[in-house]
């Protein structure tokens, strides 16, 4: 039935899409990419990186995702590292699977994003 993944949708709080562009763009490399004029009334900022589509929706009351997140892959985790911590961003290390190394950073919000890098 399901053939694709067409997005994957955070919440946000209101006015934080100069913080989720900071955040998104500078540290993680996406790009913004232009709401449908539509839903630009409803706040919110969406971005794409190679991939992956990622949408920034207001909601409110805001309550940041803890424990349910978006894992992304990196080529190299040590490179990530390196520039996560170039830019003052906190990570958190995680067990390692027996083909996954990962790490977990907040954004902004303190949604959670884990980074990983797949082992061959």
């Amino acid at each position: 039935m399901i053939e694709f993944m067409h997005h994957v949708q955070l919440a946000m709080p209101m006015n934080g899409e100069d913080r989720a562009r900071a955040f998104y763009v500078d540290v993680l490399g996406f790009e913004e990419v232009e709401k449908p004029a539509i839903l630009k009334d409803r706040g919110g900022v969406w971005f794409t990186r190679a991939a992956i589509d990622l949408h920034l929706g207001v909601e409110e009351p805001f309550i940041p995702s803890k424990k349910a997140h978006p894992a992304f892959g990196v080529a190299s985790l040590d490179e990530a590292i390196q520039h996560l911590q170039n830019r003052k961003v906190a990570y958190r290390r995680d067990i390692d699977l027996p083909t996954i190394r990962r790490i977990y950073i907040d954004d902004p919000f303190e949604n959670r994003i884990e980074l990983l890098e797949l082992l061959r």
